[in-house]
């Protein structure tokens, strides 16, 4: 027999058969084949409970299984992004830290008065007019002589600054009096910095305002008049300093072999050859001991002050500027030899006629990066450039951020940091306005609306120093005599006058015990240990393991998606089908006859001739439906079924299908 029929009844079973698996054509009967063949036992249950009660209760069962499970899961992954800190502590040898120090009287007054003449003329000025002071206040009375009062266009300082006696404070409404002519005024401008526990009576102030907006002002009062005078006085001094070559200000300040008179470290002498010249903005001439420029770092191979550093430092208040500065003595910091000394926000004062001792622990600390934590590396994923040139910190970060939104707002860079390049440092003659200008951008700099601080993130990694500090009398009563002439012969032809104990300061700074504390975070759940956690939770709530959750995902994403898709496929073809059948027996419309065309004088009434017929339209094919003919070879189907019956491998192929 040949393959036609075979091919006819395979066909026909094919059809009548059910089809399941990823074929299935509804969403009902591929979830049904999937409990039936999942080795998830809980969704099998499902299918084969006899009773609605049952399969309701394995229902619930299997819900709360997988609720469990995404719980489970969401704590392991939360866990697997905390961090766990260990804290250990060796005993070894620590290299000695870099100590910055500063005087805190950045130039000598004798070699930097020639500049500030005209500013400190002004500001005895400025202290006769509200205070009524008759003498020079310089300590060397000297250097000026019986001032008479400065005539109105002669005065510089104090007309692009002026200070104000503020009387009264109401809101932005602020009563001032002219502290040369007395004339009380009222202003409208905002007030910072202002006093709270005293909006009345003799308050010091001074007013500030944009060149380009006379109606944009700002008054700054103080809690202390010696607080308005002193940061009035900055500001100015802070424009002198910007247009003096960074040459002529290292000789203005103290040299090293000034400053140290001496030194030691774990027990032998050090000279000025062991520091390093470090030039500060505000500070003038510092100098690092144990800098990162050394070829060989000092190391401290014992504990306790008789192996650290010991100075004695020379003051010298004489040549102290006496509106700059008010307190006398040196500014020290511990840090890092790679860490820029930000000695002004984080040093340390040493008092003078004092010895100061310094006991240190050192601690170091690291830190996770992402996604453990927001922290940086190195900073060279930091778009902020840096422009100290020392290792990356969060504070260098944020001032170099500042340095560049002033170049970019007011046009020049402010004194305090460093020069970025191909920009200049702000003065009153190029730059009128930049005072204002500064000071309104640091006002959005701190209240972080210039995106600094969301910028710039924590160092990953860092050293701390805790400090022990005692302060003694120095020299004592009985030592002062002879330790002052022992020390004034030391220097020689570099002291002018009688040495004091108030011109000294002595320091002793030291580890007070080999053990380095490190504190280190480290994952608290590794990648190995979250991927068999996961899998314990699958084998305890639903007897399955990752192979069944890749076939959930199979099931679910592609497999309904396909039947959903093929639903409405088949929607779509049966649409168009009954469109197009629709369109195929829909009848033409009848023609539009032209009758009489021929012979306008021809009426529809009028008889049809042979012209006219010939211009009817044709009349439609109408067949009469017959009965159809007996089909005698579907009287033998029974027959040919039996006598034709499946192969084996038919029937295989059918079931394969």
């Amino acid at each position: 027999m040949s393959n036609g029929p075979k091919k006819k009844i395979t066909q026909k079973l094919k059809k009548t058969l059910p089809v399941t698996g990823p074929q299935a054509p509804t969403l009902y009967e591929l979830m049904q084949w999937y409990c039936l063949t999942t080795n998830t036992h809980g969704c099998r249950r499902i299918v084969v409970s006899k009773g609605r009660l049952r399969k309701w209760i394995w229902i619930v069962l299997t819900l709360i299984a997988v609720a469990l499970i995404f719980w489970q899961c969401a704590l392991l992954l939360m866990s697997y992004y905390s961090v766990s800190v260990s804290i250990t502590v060796n005993f070894q040898k620590l290299t000695f830290p870099a100590i910055t120090i500063c005087n805190m009287n950045p130039y000598k007054y004798s070699a930097i008065k020639e500049y500030l003449t005209g500013l400190e003329l002004e500001t005895n000025q400025a202290l006769r007019d509200i205070y009524g002071f008759s003498n020079p206040l310089t300590r060397r009375r000297r250097d000026l002589q019986q001032q008479e009062d400065i005539p109105e266009e002669k005065l510089q300082y104090l007309k692009e600054i002026k200070l104000f006696q503020i009387r009264s404070i109401n809101g932005n409404e602020v009563v001032t009096d002219d502290i040369r002519t007395g004339r009380r005024s009222r202003m409208n401008a905002r007030v910072v910095h202002q006093n709270r526990e005293r909006t009345a009576g003799n308050i010091v102030g001074y007013k500030l305002c944009d060149p380009n907006n006379s109606s944009d002002c700002t008054v700054f009062t103080f809690s202390s008049a010696i607080n308005a005078i002193q940061e009035w006085y900055r500001l100015h001094y802070t424009n002198i300093l910007a247009k003096i070559p960074t040459e002529k200000k290292i000789k203005m300040g103290y040299s090293a072999e000034d400053l140290f008179i001496s030194c030691s470290f774990d027990g032998q002498s050090c000279s000025a050859r062991d520091f390093t010249l470090f030039t500060h903005p505000l500070y003038g001439n510092c100098y690092t001991f144990n800098d990162a420029s050394r070829e060989q770092l000092f190391v401290s191979s014992m504990g306790g002050a008789e192996a650290g550093l010991k100075l004695v430092i020379f003051i010298d208040e004489e040549e102290y500027n006496p509106f700059l500065v008010t307190a006398a003595g040196a500014k020290i910091l511990v840090h890092d030899q790679n860490d820029y000394p930000f000695i002004e926000e984080s040093g340390t004062e040493l008092q003078t006629a004092a010895q100061t001792s310094i006991g240190m622990h050192l601690t170091e600390s690291s830190k996770l990066s992402s996604p453990y934590s927001e922290c940086t590396i190195d900073g060279s994923d930091i778009i902020v450039p840096n422009l100290y040139n020392k290792t990356y910190t969060y504070q260098i970060c944020l001032y170099s951020c500042f340095q560049l939104e002033m170049v970019k707002t007011c046009g020049c860079a402010h004194y305090d940091q460093p020069l970025p390049e191909g920009a200049k440092y702000c003065n009153y003659e190029e730059y009128p306005s930049w005072i204002y200008c500064y000071f309104k951008l640091h006002k959005r700099f701190v209240q972080e609306e210039l995106g600094c601080q969301d910028t710039c993130r924590e160092s990953c990694s860092f050293k701390e120093w805790a400090f022990i500090r005692s302060v003694a009398d120095w020299p004592s009563v009985k030592s002062e005599e002879w330790t002052l002439r022992i020390l004034s012969w030391e220097l020689g032809s570099k002291l002018d006058k009688n040495l004091t104990k108030y011109d000294l300061a002595n320091l002793g700074i030291f580890y007070q015990d080999l053990n380095l504390k490190t504190i280190a975070e480290s994952p608290s759940t590794s990648l190995s240990n979250l991927l068999s956690n996961f899998g314990g939770q699958l084998g305890l709530w639903m007897s399955c393991s990752m192979v069944c959750v890749l076939e959930i995902a199979e099931i679910f994403l592609i497999d309904s998606f396909w039947v959903v898709l093929r639903q409405k496929w088949n929607k779509f073809i049966r649409w168009w089908k009954n469109r197009k059948e629709q369109t195929e027996h829909t009848p033409d419309p009848p023609s539009s006859g032209i009758a009489g065309h021929d012979n306008p004088c021809l009426t529809d009434d009028d008889p049809p001739t042979f012209n006219t017929a010939l211009q009817l339209p044709q009349t439609q094919h109408c067949q009469v439906p017959r009965t159809p003919p007996p089909l005698y070879r579907s009287l033998q189907l029974q027959s040919t079924f039996n006598e034709l019956s499946p192969s084996e491998d038919d029937i295989m192929s059918i079931e394969y299908m």
